[in-house]
């Protein structure tokens, strides 16, 4: 009886814990909750990657109260609308105004919140009184209070309005100079000066009359809506509301506050910063071989500042941006404009420069002196840039012609031999060209248009980000930014200590860099000769294989040498170095990245050794076949037969085919120099973005290419001779 009991007691034990476990299991509910992605200091990525702010901690604690299996996202606040509408999430908490329009649609909470609105503008032009913003343009972010204040309020106050799709764009924009005032909620604006932007507010603040409220789509979720209201009264009488607004808002407990003396924490022993090697005054070679610039030694002190150690590689503009998406690099400071489209794969810091666009013209020849005058010209501009895209947008206006160029090298040439009547770039370029001797003028009034930043990969490297504002709001604090800045702009005259002879002179650009151009000549040298021994003996192999009488052999050498004929060798350098990284990357999640030399040999290797395949066939076919059957007849088996007979034949026939298939694996060698490997004529560029001497500098690295392949063409026709 007693083990009865005892068998019954455990039973009814398990069965009571068991219905408490399924009770508290039906009591979590799992609730899709989704959020903005850049709205500081209600939801933003902080060093971390994690997803902080008040609305994430709010959110947090209503679900711990009330037992809500959390699914928090933050896809951004249009998306998040969007899939609140679709039923894709059960709610939205995004720093969301309640307004009259939205109440059609969702249902909101209690405000947890009450915001208030003004503008902002930069320190430097200050607007104290609403009145003043008459004939001025204000931005606004689309669909907020601060738009819907804005239009109400035009016709009284006289402004435009221009609408942004968030404030990183529309920030950009003020501190551009092509809005005068931008109008958000105040605790967004006093964040950002937090920061250390440019920003200042004079204005009196305008009181929402909703606030932020938690939204469901309407007839829907009550529940949800009860309990969050329920949570927030509970968390405003213990004090856990306003400890979270003091933790975001209050400045001596804000991260980012304006406390100058603040650090990240490096998380790597030393950062891979690539570069351009060629925009003078942000990045170039002075005249002691030294690369310098605006950006590297802004980025340099920042580093020291900050306490984290970089190592730069300057490998082209082009070559740079490949390499930060491929992730072999782990950050990007070239005189980069922050865009729209960039801002899609990249993470941008606050701008360090705010660069205007203009145009300049030849001094001696032109009378251009308004944008009237460009009608029926032809202006240049370099591909995807700022000043690329007014030109565009404005080429039906003006009347002229766009022409599109790589490299500010060749579009200053053009505009010195009058290829081009004018050209459009960054205002500090142009300035530094004309410093260095450059018979221009800059005519028409600049354009301010753009802003400078610091950029990672989208998600990778946070702290490197922070670290980078952090020193910047520094530097700038004490004076260090205004030193570097005028360094390379100040109208005082560029101390080349160690130059001896003119560069505007043949000899004088041997003179002063022979050592440069004999570093670079040794890259092509070698890169030509290890692709082409590698690819002599693939080439053979291959070659071989296409001849021989196994027809596996064949198919695999036909696939092989056709697939590396049909590439263009542009492309297998830009796949080999940017794709299989970046395809490495997504497999492993690790970064791989591939070394310019070698991938430059790899290349070459497989482009050039599938010519030599076809050389080697061609030889091999020229030998009568008849030596092949004769040998074969008297028993001399066939792999004997071809290194005794076929082969040494074959060697003669194609010897001076070979020695022209070196000539022109030298000169493609040049295509290398697209992901930054410095061989010559990359050393011909990195030259003439110093002097700007264009034709002596590339008429320099002609003739030593001429030099070199004239003696290997002569080569060539003195074997042929003697093998005759």
């Amino acid at each position: 009886m007693k083990k009865f009991f005892l068998t019954l007691t455990t039973l009814l034990t398990l069965f009571i814990g068991l219905f408490f476990i399924t009770t508290h299991a039906s009591a979590t509910t799992t609730v899709k909750i989704a959020s903005d992605n850049a709205y500081a200091p209600f939801e933003f990525q902080d060093s971390n990657k994690k997803w902080v702010g008040i609305d994430v901690d709010i959110i947090k604690e209503v679900a711990k109260e009330n037992h809500w299996k959390l699914d928090l996202t933050f896809p951004g606040f249009d998306t998040a609308v969007n899939q609140l509408k679709a039923g894709q999430v059960d709610g939205v908490i995004a720093g969301m105004s309640i307004t009259d329009e939205r109440k059609k649609v969702f249902d909101f909470s209690d405000p947890y919140y009450t915001s208030a609105l003004t503008i902002a503008t930069t320190k430097e032009h200050k607007i104290t009184s609403y009145a003043k913003l008459k004939g001025k343009t204000v931005g606004a972010k689309n669909g907020t209070a601060a738009q819907a204040w804005l239009q109400a309020n035009q016709s009284k106050y006289g402004y435009t309005i221009k609408t942004y799709a968030d404030g990183t764009h529309m920030y950009s924009a003020l501190s551009a100079g092509n809005i005068a005032g931008a109008m958000d909620d105040v605790p967004v604006i006093a964040y950002a000066i937090a920061q250390g932007q440019d920003l200042a507010t004079n204005l009196p603040k305008i009181v929402e009359p909703g606030g932020y409220g938690f939204a469901v789509v309407k007839g829907t979720h009550s529940k949800l809506i009860n309990e969050f209201n329920k949570t927030y009264t509970k968390m405003k009488e213990n004090g856990d509301y306003q400890k979270i607004i003091d933790k975001y808002t209050s400045s001596s407990n804000t991260a980012t506050s304006t406390n100058l003396n603040a650090k990240a924490k490096p998380k790597k022993a030393v950062y891979q910063i690539y570069s351009d090697n060629s925009f003078a005054p942000f990045e170039f070679q002075n005249s002691n071989k030294q690369f310098t610039g605006i950006d590297v030694d802004l980025l340099n002190a920042i580093a020291k500042e900050q306490g984290f150690k970089i190592h730069f590689n300057f490998v082209g503009f082009a070559a740079a941006l490949n390499g930060l998406s491929s992730g072999q690099a782990d950050g990007m400071m070239s005189g980069m404009s922050i865009t729209d489209e960039r801002k899609k794969t990249f993470t941008f810091s606050n701008s360090y420069y705010n660069s205007n666009i203009t145009v300049a013209v030849n001094k001696a020849t032109s009378d251009i002196s308004k944008w009237s005058d460009l009608s029926g010209k032809v202006v240049g501009a370099k591909n995807g840039t700022a000043s690329y895209d007014y030109l565009i947008q404005n080429k039906s206006k003006y009347g002229y012609s766009v022409k599109t160029f790589s490299d500010a090298t060749s579009m200053y040439s053009a505009l010195k031999t009058g290829s081009i009547n004018a050209v459009m770039d960054d205002e500090p370029v142009i300035q530094y060209a004309i410093k260095q001797g450059q018979k221009f003028k800059i005519p028409l009034k600049s354009i301010p248009e753009g802003s400078y930043g610091f950029a990672v990969k989208k998600g990778s490297n946070p702290e490197l980000i922070q670290m980078f504002n952090y020193g910047l709001a520094k530097l700038k604090s004490d004076g260090q930014y205004d030193k570097i800045i005028g360094k390379y702009l100040a109208t005082s005259e560029e101390k080349t200590s160690k130059k001896t002879i003119n560069e505007n002179s043949f000899l004088g650009i041997i003179v002063n860099n022979w050592q440069q151009i004999l570093s670079g000549l040794k890259i092509t040298l070698l890169l030509a000769l290890v692709g082409f021994v590698l690819a002599l003996v693939v080439g053979i192999l291959f070659g071989l294989m296409s001849v021989s009488p196994n027809k596996i052999f064949r198919g695999i050498a036909r696939v092989y040498i056709d697939l590396n004929r049909s590439i263009p060798l542009l492309v297998l350098i830009f796949f080999l170095f940017y794709g299989i990284p970046n395809l490495l990357q997504i497999i492993t999640g690790q970064q791989h990245p591939l070394n310019e030399f070698l991938a430059g040999v790899i290349a070459l290797t497989l482009n050039e050794s599938a010519y030599i395949s076809e050389t080697i066939r061609g030889g091999v076919q020229a030998v009568p076949i008849g030596q092949m059957e004769a040998s074969r007849s008297l028993g001399v088996p066939y792999t004997k037969t071809m290194r005794k007979v076929i082969i040494p034949q074959v060697i003669k026939i194609t010897i001076p085919s070979l020695i022209n298939q070196f000539v022109i694996t030298v000169k493609d060698t040049t295509l290398v120099a697209t992901i930054g490997l410095v061989e010559m004529f990359q050393v011909g560029q990195i030259i003439v973005a110093r002097n700007f001497q264009g034709f002596t500098v590339y008429g320099l690295i002609g003739l030593i290419y001429i030099i070199i392949l004239l003696s290997l063409m002569w080569l060539g026709r003195y074997v042929e001779r003697k093998l005759k």
